[in-house]
């Protein structure tokens, strides 16, 4: 198993578009939580996500509880404001699924009780949130580093004739 990233009802699709791009590149796996806040449709993911979509092992789930009954003994790891536990002191594993919620709201309650582990960024003491693209991509690259899950870069060399 590796690293999954899952969206809680997302409501921008550019941002969206953009975890789904971050994932292909890294290859990890996504799972969007719907209702989504936006209309779903190939056109607009394809001009959020230009032509990376077609790389991305992507699961749409219709329901949290759906989520939860498909995706198995993975450990839940949330993204949220609503805690002072560190992503850069905490423990990674390879079968992590890391969760963020809605741009305007997060996850309900009953979806933060029900994670297994709560991490945040830690941000100067005035500011609300970092954008939920540039948070994912920030603990996805610490979640990725620590499991030595980053793809391997192609490694074939070019010989040139002497």
């Amino acid at each position: 198993m590796t690293i999954r990233l899952a969206l809680f009802q997302p409501d921008i699709p550019q941002n969206t578009g953009t975890m789904l791009r971050l994932a292909a590149c890294l290859n990890v796996g996504v799972d969007i939580i719907e209702p989504c806040g936006f209309v779903w449709s190939e056109a607009k993911m394809k001009r959020a996500g230009m032509d990376y979509l077609r790389h991305v092992d992507l699961v749409r789930h219709r329901s949290w509880d759906f989520f939860r009954q498909q995706t198995g003994p993975r450990r839940l790891v949330l993204l949220t404001t609503k805690t002072d536990r560190a992503y850069t002191d905490f423990q990674f594993r390879p079968d992590d699924c890391l969760m963020v919620g809605r741009e305007s709201a997060g996850v309900p309650d009953d979806v933060h009780n029900n994670s297994d582990e709560q991490i945040t960024i830690p941000m100067a003491p005035a500011m609300r949130s970092i954008n939920v693209a540039m948070s994912a991509a920030m603990v996805l690259g610490e979640a990725l580093r620590q499991t030595d899950g980053f793809p391997l870069k192609n490694t074939q060399t070019t010989e040139t004739a002497l």
